[in-house]
């Protein structure tokens, strides 16, 4: 299978890189795609050395599959051009994501739903992906009412500018910020612009597409997204409020026994999900699995995984997995 990786000099294509190839996926012949000024670069991949080529020569071979993750502005204009070639778009940036004719797919809950039509496919924000991971099933048995989500995101979410900006600041060195302010020894209140309603993008992110993967309008969601200096991946204090009833060991054997979701909840041994341990896996791991006291019907609980992998490129990879498996590329 021909597979282009578009953005594969950046942070998160690197990681997809990596991923195809611990994962075995059936690559035979690999198109790394960036920006002119990467074009001719080489990069090594399972042992071999590949040219950098620009998004026209990209569309030109004519791969099976582009997997996306080169912004937002990119995938607008090139998506459309790698689709009308043929090729299945797995989109990593925020393009489609809202798309009323596009699916936005997590493969553990909505898979199902993709056909050979589609031929640019929507990735999830990576802090909605370890949410819902964890939310899809409890959904299925108690029906959501209500979300409150608190955010505490890594810097590689930003970038290779802001990892800089960090490890400049432990050093005592001036240089180029990815954010406003210091990033070392603080906590951001600000992930990505703000809208109009004064939350910031990556807030509504949490909302829209929430209801959009697991197909519910009905369901309440309001965020605080948080910047902080952690490099191993997102946390999230989730309080959640369902129509039903429910059992707080039920909800711990659900979530031990949902695909990609790792429980980590024994206050015994002080065991609960830290950045530091998920840093590199695939898995979402919860933990702090606790009844809300103060209303009826909710729960709170701790989330966490690397972003650059479930939250991104794994998420991504898993979907192309799911394409092949069913014939429908």
């Amino acid at each position: 299978m021909k597979v282009a990786v578009v953005g594969a000099t950046g942070m998160v294509g690197e990681i997809m890189l990596q991923v195809l190839a611990e994962r075995n996926f059936p690559v035979t012949e690999l198109i790394p795609v960036a920006s002119e000024k990467s074009v001719g670069k080489e990069i090594e991949w399972k042992g071999k050395s590949y040219k950098v080529v620009g998004l026209q020569t990209a569309v030109d071979l004519k791969p099976e599959i582009a997997l996306f993750s080169a912004g937002g502005e990119t995938s607008l204009e090139w998506a459309p051009k790698f689709a009308a070639a043929g090729t299945t778009v797995i989109d990593n940036s925020s393009a489609w994501r809202m798309d009323e004719t596009k699916k936005l797919i997590v493969p553990e809950i909505n898979a199902s739903v993709l056909t050979k039509d589609d031929k640019i496919i929507a990735n999830p924000n990576c802090s909605t992906i370890q949410m819902v991971m964890a939310l899809a099933p409890l959904h299925a048995k108690y029906e959501i009412k209500r979300i409150v989500v608190s955010t505490y995101q890594s810097i590689t979410g930003t970038g290779v500018k802001a990892v800089q900006q960090l490890e400049n600041e432990y050093a005592g060195i001036q240089g180029d910020m990815a954010y406003k302010y210091p990033i070392h020894r603080n906590a951001i209140p600000q992930c990505d612009s703000f809208e109009e309603n004064g939350y910031t993008k990556e807030e509504m992110k949490l909302v829209r597409e929430t209801q959009k993967i697991l197909n519910d309008k009905t369901i309440a969601v309001t965020a605080t997204a948080i910047r902080i200096p952690v490099v191993g991946g997102h946390s999230e204090a989730v309080n959640i409020e369902f129509e039903n009833e429910f059992d707080v060991n039920e909800v711990r054997q659900i979530l031990h026994n949902t695909s990609g979701v790792t429980v980590q909840d024994n206050l015994d041994t002080y065991t609960y999900p830290m950045p530091i341990y998920a840093q590199g896996k695939d898995d979402v791991f919860v933990g702090r699995i606790r009844r809300d006291e103060s209303q009826p019907n909710t729960i709170n609980m701790w989330i966490v995984s690397d972003n650059l992998r479930k939250g991104a490129a794994t998420n991504t990879i898993q979907i192309a997995e799911y394409l092949v498996a069913n014939n429908l590329v």
